[in-house]
């Protein structure tokens, strides 16, 4: 009867890991490309470099909330020195 509750308990065990591992094919279907679609992906690519090379650089910050702001509200504040309470007094 032991045997009996520790086999059952081990399968019980056993099913949640089972499920979890991953079903892996480690023999892929090899699909080799046509010399069409060599060519197509090859334009593709081309056209994809193209316009990235027609994206201007972003010389402005964009800051949408910045008009809201005042101008001394987008400086970094001086950094006061304090203690150990938070207060600037010492």
């Amino acid at each position: 009867m032991r045997i009996f509750r520790a086999a059952a308990v081990i399968v019980l065990l056993a099913g949640p890991a089972y499920a979890q591992m991953p079903n892996v094919n480690l023999i892929q279907e090899l699909e080799s490309k046509t010399p069409e679609q060599k060519e197509a992906e090859a334009a593709r690519d081309k056209a994809y470099k193209e316009s990235l090379k027609k994206i201007p650089d972003a010389k402005v910050s964009s800051d949408p909330w910045g008009n809201v702001r005042g101008a001394e509200a987008t400086k970094p504040a001086a950094s006061a020195k304090r203690t150990k309470t938070g207060s600037t007094a010492n």
